[in-house]
């Protein structure tokens, strides 16, 4: 089926957001860029953001909440692949990983609450197997010390052994920074489910809480 757009942004207002579609609109101009559009609740913030990131004026908005289940199928059918930044997933992300499910369209997230990605996998699974929908989690979760120190190894190891290592181990010894809004809402969110079902708890302790 042919879609609107390459990808579509969801959760373009909120901080990861907007550095995803900032990106974007920096990195992919001319003819062969993707087509893309960014999406959320609210029209004015999204004009906001497309101003304040440089992107071309036309840019499409997609308006999208995840209240409203039809605006989230309605998105999902525009684009082939729906990149979200709109956490804590397990509040506000299972309508959006069924409607992409149903719809075909890839889902792309961040996400770090590993009792909620079990439940979305027993859930959806055999439907996303039906229409061909591509379910990533965790996609961008704790990018820089992992997915791209890997990617900086290997391109290290191409190019002293000629050929990449066959597997890497990493450890993270010393984190300096903090934790973001988001971050720390999923944290409440995650000790929030395990003491309503105290059988996550081992789930927990495998994530990001």
């Amino acid at each position: 089926m042919k879609r609107d757009f390459d990808l579509i942004v969801y959760g373009a207002t909120g901080y990861t957001g907007r550095l995803i579609a900032d990106y974007l609109a920096t990195s992919y101009r001319g003819d062969d860029a993707p087509s893309w559009a960014i999406a959320g609740r609210s029209t004015d913030r999204l004009q906001k953001v497309r101003a304040d990131i440089g992107a071309p004026h036309d840019l499409p908005l997609v308006k999208a909440d995840a209240a409203e289940p039809a605006s989230l199928r309605s998105m999902c059918e525009r684009a082939a692949v729906i990149v979200t930044a709109v956490g804590p997933y397990q509040l506000h992300g299972p309508g959006l990983v069924a409607a992409c499910a149903a719809t075909g369209t890839a889902y792309v997230d961040l996400c770090g609450e590993p009792a909620w990605m079990r439940r979305m996998i027993d859930t959806h699974h055999e439907e996303a197997k039906r229409t061909g929908a591509r379910i990533v989690f965790s996609c961008g979760f704790d990018s820089i010390p992992f997915d791209l120190g890997v990617l900086t190894l290997q391109e290290k190891a191409r190019e002293k052994f000629g050929r990449p290592a066959r597997r890497v181990k990493a450890r993270l010894r010393k984190v300096k920074g903090g934790m973001s809004g988001g971050t720390a809402a999923s944290a409440q969110a995650t000790l929030a489910a395990a003491a309503r079902a105290p059988l996550l708890a081992p789930l927990r302790h495998a994530g990001a809480v």
